[in-house]
């Protein structure tokens, strides 16, 4: 067997041993805190440094935060139409997107 078919069925039995566990794979960043649909989220990485950002689409004020996966969560805010928040970490934290607080 070669090693590329090799991996591939070590992939496929991985996920499939983490199905079985109820483990379910990372929930896309725009969903996981409920945000509304006309939040938008990404994040931006630099050499030292990695930053997430939730904007607001929306016609009425949402609270909400940054989330980081291994890391300290941004600050809870009121971000108002229009506006953007930001959270800046060192590389190596999972951007989580943004949820509602």
């Amino acid at each position: 067997m070669s090693i590329r078919r090799s991996l591939a069925v070590l992939t496929i039995a991985g996920a499939a041993g983490a199905a079985s566990f109820g483990l379910a794979a990372p929930a896309q960043a725009s969903t996981l805190g409920k945000i509304p649909g006309c939040v938008s989220v990404w994040q931006t990485t630099g050499k030292i440094t990695k930053t997430g950002y939730a904007y607001n689409g929306c016609k009425y004020r949402v609270r909400m935060k940054i989330v980081w996966g291994w890391g300290g969560d941004g600050p809870c805010t009121t971000v108002s139409p229009g506006g953007t928040i930001y959270s800046k970490v060192a590389r190596g934290k999972r951007f989580d997107g943004a949820k509602t607080c």
